[in-house]
């Protein structure tokens, strides 16, 4: 499929939408000889859960390392019936320690690391995040994909800041790094897939953006490769056609999400979180509207929030990237 097919796709009507999941579901199912779960987190997957037992097979498994979800979540996924609850092989505490933050998005979190290695080996690397400029083996060409946006360059960039003299870039008091979902999250649900014999489903959609919008348009709803094997079958799904399917299938909705309302144009939302992940994630927390996930978390686990914000040090963090969370958020109307 390419990109032209999928954007055609994803302007299909509701009903169309939900006819093409089916298909790539059952699909999927066949292929795999019935040898599938469902990966399980939040309300988009555990959509899915219920999707795929009503329309494919009963006896799908849910897999989730639930320990990293809200409480409310949590619940949820106990009252589910064939559920497999894994460990994370770290917590979220080991990982900040010993990798760093999850802070901005995983892309840039990860070239951030690269940025705070001192004397780091792939110099070519380094200077093409700093400048954009990718050196022979880039054909001498400029590529601003690459290149670290000035704003963070400002913050992250000062042991190469001789790369842009142009710039006056700090050197950060803490670790960033996007590889805490590897060890808490991935690396579990790969190692029992890979014990068990089985691939997974997963309730991702093109319309989160970023990382995950690039990956479903290149490979679509269901991908067959060497060493990646999976089924989306909600890739061309809006976030409205998620939350209506939802309410079709009677979703139990974790209270973290509050309630799907109507907004006066049509779409459907959630009256709190929008999306939920690991309860110290800061992956997109820079351009969240407050109440962000952090206020939200002060609201329902005030103990869990002062951990994160005071004694793990997640509060200096937003503080450096100038995201506020000190002072209590109070809607005004």
């Amino acid at each position: 499929m390419n990109p032209y097919e999928f954007r055609q796709k994803q302007s299909l009507p509701y009903e169309a939408k939900i006819v093409h999941a089916i298909e790539r579901a059952r699909e999927f199912y066949i292929h795999m000889n019935g040898n599938v779960f469902c990966s399980v987190g939040g309300l988009d997957s555990i959509t899915l859960l219920l999707f795929l037992r009503k329309y494919v097979s009963k006896n799908i498994p849910g897999v989730s390392v639930s320990a990293l979800e809200d409480k409310s979540i949590r619940k949820i996924h106990r009252q589910l019936d064939n559920m497999v609850i894994l460990t994370p092989y770290k917590n979220k505490a080991q990982v900040i320690r010993e990798f760093g933050f999850p802070v901005i998005s995983k892309m840039k979190a990860r070239k951030i690391e690269h940025l705070q290695k001192p004397n780091n080996p792939k110099q070519t690397y380094v200077h093409a995040l700093m400048t954009g400029d990718m050196g022979a083996q880039g054909k001498f060409k400029h590529s601003n994909k690459i290149k670290l946006p000035d704003k963070w360059l400002k913050l992250f960039g000062g042991l190469y800041n001789d790369h842009r003299p142009d710039l006056v870039c700090k050197i950060a008091p803490f670790k960033v790094s996007d590889r805490c979902c590897c060890w808490m999250k991935e690396k579990p649900a790969d190692d029992f897939a890979k014990k068990n014999g089985l691939k997974p489903y997963m309730g991702l959609m093109a319309s989160e953006g970023g990382q995950r919008e690039l990956g479903l348009m290149k490979n679509g709803c269901n991908y067959y490769g060497k060493t990646v094997t999976r089924s989306c079958p909600f890739a061309i799904f809006s976030r409205t056609d998620l939350l209506q399917l939802a309410i079709d299938l009677d979703v139990p909705i974790p209270e973290i999400y509050g309630e799907i309302v109507r907004q006066p144009d049509g779409t459907l939302e959630t009256t709190r979180a929008k999306r939920t992940g690991c309860t110290m994630c800061g992956f997109g927390i820079h351009i969240e509207k407050r109440p962000h996930r952090f206020d939200r978390l002060r609201e329902d686990n005030p103990k869990e929030w002062a951990f994160w914000m005071y004694q793990m040090g997640w509060g200096k963090v937003l503080d450096y990237i100038g995201v506020e969370w000190e002072d209590e958020y109070v809607e005004h109307t």
